[in-house]
């Protein structure tokens, strides 16, 4: 299960009037996924990356049963909820608290995100969709009331199919996110400057 390993950069909680919640990719730290903010505008921002216990969120894919990544999965979602609380009790409202992650960490913050809608203040999805073997609609409640989602990924990506790329921007759209879904042509798994510029102009705009 997921502890609070949470590592900081930016403005600390207390003096901050925006927050960010950085999720890292299978394998990865949350060192790595840190090493992307001086690419991007958050100077102002209190960020906040958690560590996955044994550098992963869930043991499977993201499109295996959800049983099968459990109790890893909820513990997941269960420790980004206490985050998110944490930054409510700071006084930052969810229109400034912002999600950014890659690939498993993408999916984590897409998935939590929809299961918990609101006026968030935008969520960069570096390669990434909702978790299930299936679209489980029933597990998705709010209204995103015309969040910004940035959604970029390469078209042939072996981890992320590009169907449930698509399925995932239906959801987001129904529950009135405003998506911008950008698909980079034989892109390798990563993250490429393009998509920190549409980041940059579409969630974290100077």
């Amino acid at each position: 299960m997921h502890t609070r390993d949470i590592h900081l950069a930016g403005r600390p909680l207390k003096q901050a009037d925006k927050a960010l919640v950085m999720l890292h990719g299978r394998g990865a730290d949350a060192r790595d996924i840190l090493g992307l903010v001086p690419d991007l505008h958050v100077d102002d921002f209190a960020v906040l990356a958690p560590q996955a216990v044994n550098f992963t969120w869930y043991p499977y894919s993201f499109m295996a049963k959800p049983e099968q990544n459990e109790p890893w999965l909820s513990s997941a979602l269960e420790l980004l909820q206490g985050i998110v609380h944490d930054i409510a009790d700071h006084g930052i409202a969810a229109e400034n608290t912002y999600f950014l992650g890659f690939s498993q960490g993408a999916c984590l913050s897409l998935e939590y995100v929809t299961r918990n809608a609101a006026r968030y203040g935008g969520v960069a999805a570096f390669t990434g969709g909702l978790i299930g073997d299936r679209i489980y609609r029933e597990h998705y409640f709010g209204d995103f009331k015309g969040m910004p989602v940035f959604l970029g990924t390469g078209d042939t990506d072996p981890h992320i199919p590009m169907e449930r790329i698509h399925e995932s921007v239906n959801i987001l759209q129904e529950m009135h996110a405003n998506v911008n879904l950008q698909v980079y042509k034989g892109r390798p798994h990563t993250v490429s400057a393009d998509e920190i510029q549409w980041a940059n102009k579409l969630i974290f705009k100077a």
